[in-house]
């Protein structure tokens, strides 16, 4: 275990049970959504066809769930963060606990992330912080999605 994991560790620990924290707004575009579509291969009409997809229950084309949950890498770089880290060698995505796709997005809408601290866990050189993360849309109360994101931070 390396001294910069402890301070770490410890400092994370102690952001536990504050207020979430949110970043800033973020526009998902139309164009993003086709981008996503052919990225990935999913070319379902609700979120290409605006025609088709105002004549169902979402009034018209809707953000992929799992576009929305990509982009929690953009949205969680502009949450504020004050603990300063030493001997940082890396920062990985290590996986979700568990994700919920709430609420549709429309196309054109602007979301942003809220992070809270849940958990955290030293192991040997790194450190494992389990954030709530909440993905909000502007103008609508229930959110887009929630999701229990795990970041590993690998120390010197």
């Amino acid at each position: 275990m390396s001294e910069n994991a402890q301070k770490a560790a410890d400092a994370i620990q102690a952001t536990i049970g504050q207020d979430p924290v949110a970043g800033d707004w973020f526009e998902l575009t139309q164009e993003r959504i086709n981008d996503f579509a052919d990225a990935t291969l999913d070319h379902q009409f609700i979120h290409l066809d605006q025609e088709r997809a105002a004549q169902t229950p979402f009034g018209g084309t809707i953000a992929h769930g799992f576009l929305t949950l990509s982009m929690l890498v953009h949205l969680s770089s502009s949450i504020p963060n004050d603990i300063k880290l030493d001997g940082v060698l890396m920062g990985v995505n290590y996986g979700m606990n568990k994700v919920r796709f709430i609420n549709p997005v429309p196309s054109g809408s602007r979301i942003r992330a809220t992070a809270t601290t849940s958990n955290v866990e030293l192991k040997g050189n790194a450190v494992d912080q389990t954030r709530i993360m909440t993905v909000e849309i502007e103008g609508i109360d229930k959110p887009a999605l929630i999701a229990e994101w795990i970041g590993r931070t690998v120390f010197a």
